[in-house]
């Protein structure tokens, strides 16, 4: 059986098209931030985990597919809400289920404003939006499907956190990898790694279908659902979005975000990585 922990946002379902069907694939739905832990806790093979935690790792966990979530540009689900402009906020209220865009906006506000950004979690439920988000100096950061909610609306600054990314450094961004262990055997890995990439080309190939057959029913209109999933998301690793992933490693150091010259275990090193372990 292999077992995999997927984002449960719209973003994820052309990641495991046809998946759910194979008898040998169990799945099991969480949000991004809750990902890491369920792959410690060994609940899971491989999990689509925020590429933060996979940089925070050590090389404790490495990437196993050439299948992502990241943008080259703009997002849609990764944005920053307020009243005040942009480089007057002080204090962000950040969504809990993230980790990679928590970090991303404090990365981004010391770039672009010389601002060190004061980050507090809180439960992105309707109220909490519209009180975090309405106060002076102070913004609101959501991710996923509840970004297209009504309830989000009516604020005078929106700033799309991949648009930003890729305004300020000129690269594409990636969010979350399939990553593994170091301890999973490279045969499984690379049987992982076949299984990952064909699901992948198939939701791309269907991301139209997806769109308007599972965006709905996660509070997503048809139209909005298709831009989403066949424009603005990016699904395959190329070299760019390596160098993007890399370049948020070497600004999250800096910012005392990440350890200071983390480096990310991409398939090949992490070849090299277990065939150093010590048994």
């Amino acid at each position: 059986m292999i077992r995999l922990g997927v984002v449960s946002f719209l973003n994820a379902r052309p990641l495991v098209a046809g998946l759910a069907a194979r008898g040998d694939v169990r799945i099991e739905y969480r949000v991004p931030s809750a990902l890491p832990d369920l792959l410690e806790s060994g609940a899971v093979d491989v999990a689509l985990v925020p590429i933060i935690d996979v940089i925070r790792s050590g090389g404790a966990l490495g990437v196993v597919s050439d299948a992502c979530i990241g943008c080259d540009g703009e997002t849609m689900t990764v944005r920053v809400f307020s009243q005040t402009p942009p480089d007057r906020i002080t204090h962000i209220a950040g969504d809990t289920h993230s980790h990679t865009s928590v970090a991303l906006v404090r990365v981004l506000w010391r770039e672009m404003y010389g601002r060190e950004i004061a980050v507090q979690p809180f439960e992105a439920d309707a109220p909490a939006i519209a009180r975090e988000a309405s106060k002076p100096g102070e913004a609101v950061l959501l991710i996923g499907d509840k970004v297209v909610s009504p309830h989000r609306a009516g604020y005078a600054f929106e700033i799309d956190l991949g648009g930003a990314w890729r305004a300020h450094t000129g690269l594409p961004f990636v969010f979350a990898v399939w990553a593994a262990k170091r301890d999973l055997p490279e045969a499984t890995i690379a049987e992982m790694s076949d299984l990952l990439a064909t699901a992948r080309d198939r939701g791309v190939a269907a991301a139209g279908e997806i769109a308007r057959s599972e965006g709905p029913g996660l509070g997503w209109p048809v139209e909005m659902a298709e831009r989403y999933l066949c424009r603005c998301l990016k699904f395959t690793l190329t070299a760019a979005m390596r160098s993007g992933a890399e370049r948020y490693a070497e600004l999250a150091g800096a910012a005392g975000l990440a350890p200071v010259g983390a480096n990310i275990a991409w398939p090949a090193a992490r070849a090299a990585l277990s065939a150093q372990k010590v048994t």
